[in-house]
């Protein structure tokens, strides 16, 4: 009975054509021979980024029969692992003239399946090699998957929309030596600044996004890391959670906060809020920056910054955190950094600098955002940060992402250029 049911469901997605796609901008291989792991927040699009890899398949000729696509939250599905061969029976059963080696695996939310690693392998190994898997908790973490696979594993994060692909969404033509275009993009940078880039809430009003970011909230919490991490005492842990989150683009200092719960009778200890810390970064709600320094146990337990996966949930979520448009900027540009794979740092001595890249062994850029440079001190304070970063590392030019500057300054002999966010996101 259970085959009849895989039967069904494999026979229907081959019947319905694939939903209506709008390309994102990630290259992923379709013959490396790996299996291809999409990880990333809930909801972030990992399953369209899927049937992009399938629309890519049959454009290039191949049959949609040789594409298996099963998503293991169809509640249909009641299967145990030592039951996903059934799986490939059902289907072989309906297309006994398709080659096993030929076929395409498509496996959405696999971790819904307990030990589903094993199953993998032996496919992997004796089946075929084209495996695409995706899975969105922490049981779905890239180390985890890593060890399990045993090197037969490439992963890809799969972050919400971004600027660029925001526009797409809207169908928004991009021109950026006309007026009207110009116009339309910054309008829509502003949308995308407050409500983030989670691809189901695009089209949605004020209030019906806020209560699905809310939920998704909610289910990070409640699936995500309470379930995982065996989490009794919830309240302590939404608290945390959106006291971090209050704090993005902020330096976090996990003792404080560890001070504000004793202070109101919570009993929980320090390592146990670190422990959330750390289970917020595996499920991709939050990201830590640390400061840049050669050492290597400062750069790891030192100083750091906190960011949030979206400014749509962190709007969500944490009261007016739009009104600091600043805030809202930077947010966006680290967002888009972890999103072109940088790897990245803040730097603070004498001053501060947002952002620093590294690349090998070296800091190669250095960006500084502010939403204006009108202002006089600020614009003191923003230049003497990148000036400072720009001597320590030994780098003759730098960038600051602004509202709507656009220029190139020099600066005690460095090149300083202005960039207007916009222009920066879709370089």
């Amino acid at each position: 009975m259970k085959k009849e049911i895989l039967k069904e469901i494999i026979r229907d997605f081959h019947v319905n054509p694939l939903p209506s796609l709008i390309e994102r901008d990630i290259t992923i291989p379709l013959r490396s021979g790996k299996v291809i792991t999409l990880v990333g927040a809930r909801r972030s699009g990992k399953t369209y980024v899927l049937f992009n890899l399938m629309d890519r398949l049959i454009k290039s000729g191949m049959d949609f029969r040789n594409i298996l696509y099963v998503n293991f939250e169809d509640e249909r599905i009641d299967i145990k692992h030592n039951e996903l061969d059934l799986i490939l029976k059902a289907y072989n059963e309906l297309y006994p003239d398709i080659r096993n080696k030929d076929c395409y695996l498509f496996f959405d939310e696999i971790q819904n399946i307990e030990n589903w690693e094993r199953f993998i392998r032996r496919v992997h190994d004796s089946v075929t090699k084209n495996i695409f898997i995706t899975g969105s908790n922490s049981k779905f973490l890239s180390s985890d998957i890593a060890t399990s696979l045993r090197g037969r594993t490439v992963s890809f994060e799969v972050f919400p929309l971004s600027f660029k692909e925001y526009l797409r969404f809207g169908k928004v033509e991009i021109d950026i030596y006309s007026s009207k275009s110009l116009a339309k993009t910054n309008n829509y940078l502003l949308r995308f600044l407050k409500n983030g880039g989670f691809p189901e809430v695009f089209d949605y009003d004020d209030n019906m996004r806020n209560r699905t970011l809310q939920e998704y909230f909610n289910v990070m919490i409640y699936r995500d890391m309470i379930e995982r991490y065996k989490i009794k005492n919830s309240a302590v842990l939404k608290y945390f959670l959106k006291r971090i989150l209050a704090s993005a683009t902020k330096q976090l200092s996990v003792n404080t906060i560890y001070n504000e719960l004793q202070s109101s009778g919570f009993k929980i200890g320090k390592n146990q809020l670190y422990e959330f810390l750390e289970a917020c970064q595996n499920i991709f709600l939050a990201f830590v920056l640390n400061k840049y320094t050669y050492k290597l146990v400062a750069r790891e337990l030192g100083e750091r910054k906190i960011y949030a996966i979206d400014n749509g949930l962190l709007n969500a979520v944490s009261f007016k955190f739009s009104d600091d448009i600043g805030k809202t900027m930077e947010q966006a540009v680290f967002l888009e950094l972890k999103r072109r794979g940088r790897e990245v740092y803040f730097y603070k001595e004498k001053y501060e600098c947002d952002f620093v890249i590294k690349e090998g062994h070296s800091a190669t850029e250095v960006i500084q955002v502010s939403s204006t440079l009108t202002d006089k001190k600020t614009a003191e304070r923003e230049i003497r940060g990148i000036t400072e970063a720009c001597r320590h590392f030994g780098l003759k030019k730098g960038i600051i992402i602004t509202g709507d500057e656009f220029q190139d300054i020099e600066s005690d002999g460095l090149k300083i250029r202005h960039v207007p966010l916009y222009r920066w996101l879709l370089e």
